[in-house]
């Protein structure tokens, strides 16, 4: 891979993951403070990037699988999704700011998804590659996180009260950056010459398989835990003793860990434990930190723990992506990295949020949360989880033993492979049988 290739990956992850870092962190406590939306409405309105990722990321998959390079795609859907961010910001009221952010959380989920198959697509060896490139999404959320903190404490001149949707703001500027860089991205055209036109159908078929099938439901589980996360912990962090000013960089702890552990840590483990067992890792580290938070002292402690959130991320997000490329058909490869989206960001995070917000609603008296009730819940499903990981999923490059009645070919098989000589065997199965002389 050139250096200059090397470059071009990496800005496009840093920006994609920085627009994202500006308001994910901090606005349901926006929502929920100055602009004073229910619990209710700011969950819904947090969760319109969930929605959009159910609807959206199939069609933009099967854009750039079938008909538009992928470069052109991106540059389009965060150029206007800059400018909806900047009319969204000049929403105070709940229809209004529901309708704008839906409409630019439908242009910019399925962004997430192709960032990762158009770096895919240009990568010589994605497993030792790709953790490299994709570092630089979390160098961009942290980047973000203290520009936020920075703009807020007024270090960078132009303070911004909170009330004016800050995070919005950076969130817009990045995306119209985004939406220039793109159109310098490598070219990566479509795959038109291919039997199915409908790339969608061809990655839904995988779900037939086995392996792949019990992959993403546990990834669903997985996901619609995480918002014990990402929509509580600023509030949390605050009733701990942390002011609202340095919340946004107190939470890039986590994404610091990320960095090293995507860097340092994947590569090396990666080929050592395969897609199983790294999957495990990631997911045991939420409930550890559930845990500490569930505890809530000391602080330092409590800081110290969002480090696990990175590790988590790495081992499992990441992973999850590298296994789904390994899998996937290269002419479906956007179609199935959406699928991904679909299943996690889509109907994951969404239940998620609803979820989340009702068990926030059960462990709260008067205005006072009782956090430990509320994180031994993720505790206990997530750990479930990584168990159910080491059982029942098999990962297609381990060394298993074939099952009884296959053929040793049939060891390592991966799900597209498996797919192919089900249908196959299937296939004849059907066929009339031969004419027999006599």
């Amino acid at each position: 891979m050139s250096l200059s290739l090397r470059i071009r990956l990496s800005m496009m992850m840093f920006l994609q993951y920085a627009i994202w870092g500006a308001w994910a962190p901090v606005l349901y406590t926006y929502l929920r403070g100055p602009l004073g939306f229910t619990e209710g409405q700011s969950s819904w309105i947090f969760s319109a990037l969930w929605l959009a990722s159910i609807v959206a990321p199939f069609l933009g998959g099967q854009i750039v699988d079938r008909w538009l390079p992928t470069q052109y795609f991106l540059a389009g859907a965060q150029f206007v999704g800059g400018i909806l961010l900047l009319l969204t910001v000049k929403q105070t009221g709940f229809p209004r700011m529901m309708l704008f952010m839906s409409l630019y959380c439908l242009l910019y989920a399925p962004t997430l998804a192709l960032t990762n198959s158009l770096a895919f697509h240009h990568l010589d060896d994605a497993d030792k590659q790709f953790g490299g490139i994709r570092v630089w999404g979390t160098i961009g959320w942290i980047a973000i996180g203290w520009i936020l903190s920075g703009w807020r404490s007024g270090y960078l001149l132009l303070k911004a009260a909170d009330k004016q949707g800050d995070c919005l703001i950076l969130a817009a500027v990045a995306s119209l950056v985004m939406g220039v860089f793109c159109l310098f991205l490598p070219h990566t055209p479509p795959k038109k010459e291919t039997e199915s036109p409908w790339a969608f159908l061809e990655a839904l078929r995988l779900l037939k398989i086995r392996d792949f099938a019990v992959f993403m439901a546990i990834c669903f589980v997985v996901t619609t835990e995480l918002q014990f996360y990402y929509m509580p912990t600023p509030q949390f962090l605050q009733d701990l003793g942390v002011s609202p000013a340095a919340v946004p960089a107190t939470m890039t702890i986590a994404q610091i860990a990320e960095l090293f552990t995507m860097a340092l840590l994947l590569p090396l483990l990666l080929p050592r434990l395969g897609v199983r067992r790294c999957l495990a890792i990631g997911v045991i580290a939420w409930p550890i930190r559930y845990i500490l938070f569930a505890i809530g002292k000391p602080l330092w402690l409590v800081k110290a723990s969002l480090a696990l959130h990175g590790l988590g991320f790495t081992f499992f997000f990441v992973v999850s992506q590298i296994y789904v490329d390994r899998v996937a058909p290269k002419d479906i490869r956007a179609s199935v990295q959406s699928l991904l989206t679909l299943i996690t960001i889509g109907f994951g995070n969404f239940f998620g949020t609803k979820f989340t917000g009702l068990i926030l609603g059960a462990f709260k008296k008067g205005d006072q949360t009782q956090w430990t009730r509320v994180f031994i819940v993720p505790c206990l499903l997530t750990f479930a989880c990584a168990v159910a990981f080491l059982i029942w999923f098999r990962d297609a490059g381990e060394n298993v033993p074939a099952e009884e009645g296959a053929g040793p070919e049939a060891e390592g098989a991966s799900p597209s492979e498996e797919l192919a000589r089900a249908e196959e065997a299937a296939s004849e199965a059907e066929a009339p049988p031969a004419d027999v002389e006599p």
